[in-house]
């Protein structure tokens, strides 16, 4: 009778769309890990490029499937379903890693035993050019949930969380296009640490013209986040206060600019959004900012 083969210790979930141009760089930094025991799960979301040929040149040093396209949340969470380790960690197909990332993270686990999740500082990379983050950018673990209110502090691809994190609070939201890392951090840390690494050991690449962060109008996938979020019923009473004024806020900009466009039905949707809010404690300030 067969035995089963070992479960590895972490599941690397690589999401790909249309990469075929980058993806290789970004498998090959994975494979070049120091640490060993993982196994490399790369979903493939429709590609309609070479992507289907890149993914068969590696035969089983990764494990490759094809889905129809979803999004990139639909993708990550089919890796996960599909992931056997204890331990899952994220990479977007235009990233990379240092060969020390997987080493780094696991050894932190096994000496934070209550530490559900832990991120790396990175590298940024803009059209080929290394930049520097602003300070709203840098990563630090204090105030973590209220920091990330305004934009997301999380990278998925310097992440590593204990499996049994995303059994408390969810897979990322399938009906969000765009800011599903937004909407499920914010969901992580405002009951949860995300410990920090202070070593960049995450190459982090941008200004291409198919990154999810160039949609426009991103704020209105935030306000659909915090919204589900401040409704969900597990925030403290100071933590929806502080979700009610940046939701309060990211309304009257976005209507504010969808006024200046003519957008009057959209415009009016989200006045509505913010007045449901209006009375709750804490939304005083931010509603002095509304458009009038």
């Amino acid at each position: 009778m067969q035995k089963n083969p070992p479960r590895p210790l972490v599941s690397v979930i690589l999401p790909t769309y249309n990469r075929g141009w980058i993806l290789k760089e970004a498998i090959d930094s994975v494979l070049k890990q120091r640490f060993a025991d993982f196994e490399l799960i790369v979903i493939d979301d429709g590609s309609t490029d070479a992507t289907g040929r890149i993914l068969e040149g590696y035969g089983t040093r990764i494990k490759a499937c094809f889905q129809p396209h979803r999004g990139v949340s639909a993708a990550r969470n089919t890796g996960i379903r599909k992931a056997s380790g204890r331990y899952l960690a994220f990479l977007d197909s235009d990233d990379l890693w240092l060969p020390e990332k997987l080493t780094a993270q696991v050894d932190y686990f096994s000496s934070n035993p209550t530490v559900p999740a832990c991120q790396t500082d990175e590298i940024w990379i803009r059209k080929g050019v290394r930049v520097n983050p602003k300070k709203i950018h840098l990563k630090s673990p204090e105030k973590l949930f209220e920091r990330s209110l305004e934009r997301c502090l999380v990278s998925p691809s310097a992440v590593m969380l204990r499996r049994w994190l995303l059994d408390a609070v969810g897979l990322f939201d399938e009906s969000l296009p765009a800011c599903e890392d937004y909407d499920l951090w914010l969901r992580v840390s405002c009951r949860f640490p995300v410990a920090l690494i202070p070593k960049a050991l995450v190459v982090k690449r941008g200004g291409h013209a198919d990154q999810i962060s160039r949609v426009p109008g991103l704020d209105r996938f935030r306000i659909q986040a915090l919204v589900k979020l401040i409704e969900g019923g597990f925030l403290t009473a100071t933590q929806r206060e502080a979700a009610v004024a940046v939701l309060m806020e990211k309304c009257a900009v976005y209507a504010g600019g969808c006024l200046k466009r003519g957008r009057l039905e959209e415009w009016a949707r989200y006045r509505r959004i913010a007045g449901r809010y209006s009375s709750s404690p804490g939304s005083c300030a931010a509603t002095s900012r509304q458009v009038r």
